[in-house]
């Protein structure tokens, strides 16, 4: 299986039941995707990632919508789902294992996150309504990146593979960058910004978007190798951490805008 933007997924079993398994016509010898687990389990299907990766969203979303209603009293409990958030992602990332309960966790804690950054916009009168806007805005790009994939109009090659995730590490490198500089000088490198602002986060919505072609990638890479059905619940980790991620940048882009 290709490598994904996604640091989980570039850590997935290699050997097993399926290791003489190619695709793409790829000379014998080079096997560049991982083989599913030897495992009498049932295999996955699309209909399996659909719908783990629905009551994933479904639980961003329940969780978003009852924090955002309950009020600032609740906000503060972003920065702990944060780092509830941050914790399950790293432990994905270094023992990438299909998890129900992990999934659902993550997806409860981003939500907290997702509805107390919109409160907060929200709460600002020039900026209302701008949740419901970064919802469809989300929720577009999903659909139109799904019909490009399906379509085939952008191919996932290796090439592309490697442009997304080193656009990832970039994007992490910078906000890293400016969140140290932002301890020491106001707005930091001023890159969440102004102009330089609304630079930066359509750019980070365009790689956002391209992790989306890479996560169907994996989708389809695993129901061809025959994964066993609970991997959908890795594939749907992988999914929602690519939206909440759009969904950041394109609610901060639409608060740009409007302040300009």
């Amino acid at each position: 299986m290709r490598t994904s933007s996604n640091p989980a997924f570039r850590n997935l079993p290699s050997s097993g039941g399926y290791a003489s398994f190619q695709h793409g016509g790829q000379a014998a010898g080079y096997d560049p995707y991982p083989s599913a687990p030897p495992t009498a389990e049932r295999p996955i299907t699309v209909d399996d990632v659909v719908l783990k990766t629905t009551a994933a969203l479904g639980t961003v979303i329940l969780a978003g919508v009852l924090t955002a209603m309950s009020g600032p009293a609740m906000y503060a409990l972003a920065l702990p789902a944060a780092l509830v958030g941050i914790g399950i992602a790293i432990f994905m990332c270094f023992r990438p294992k299909p998890s129900a309960a992990l999934t659902l966790i993550y997806s409860a804690a981003q939500g907290v996150v997702l509805g107390a950054l919109t409160g907060l916009f929200e709460s600002i009168p020039q900026l209302q309504g701008i949740g419901v806007q970064a919802i469809i805005g989300t929720a577009a790009v999903f659909i139109g990146m799904l019909i490009v994939y399906k379509t085939g109009a952008i191919r996932v090659t290796p090439r592309l593979t490697k442009m997304v995730v080193a656009g990832v590490i970039g994007a992490g490198v910078l906000m890293l960058a400016n969140l140290l500089v932002g301890f020491f000088v106001p707005g930091g490198l001023g890159l969440r910004s102004g102009w330089m602002g609304i630079g930066i986060g359509l750019l980070f919505i365009v790689i956002a978007a391209f992790t989306l072609l890479l996560e169907f990638d994996q989708a389809d890479e695993m129901v061809r190798a025959g994964y066993p059905a609970k991997w959908a619940w890795f594939t749907a980790f992988g999914l929602v951490a690519s939206l909440v991620w759009l969904y950041v940048e394109i609610l901060r882009l639409l608060a740009l805008l409007r302040e300009e």
